[in-house]
């Protein structure tokens, strides 16, 4: 008998799925945090920082785009 795989996406989409999560993961614990000692100081330079603002929401999207990628990629046949 022969028997038919009948798995969604291949062994390759799920590694590049595994790639953007990993991605979006990092994006958002570089976004988390900023809580300061004194909660009646507001801390502009760290809540406005570059990190916040430019890197983490880029690196948020492009996870989100090796997601995409991930899952319009065809398999090997």
């Amino acid at each position: 008998m022969e028997t038919k795989n009948n798995m969604l996406f291949g062994k390759d989409n799920l590694k590049w799925m595994l790639i953007g999560l990993v991605i979006i993961a990092i994006g958002l614990v570089l976004m988390a945090g900023g809580k300061g000692d004194n909660p009646n100081v507001f801390a502009e330079n760290e809540v406005y920082s570059m990190r916040r603002i430019t890197v983490a929401p880029l690196l948020i999207v492009t996870g989100l785009l090796i997601e995409v990628y991930a899952i319009m990629r065809k398999g090997k046949k």
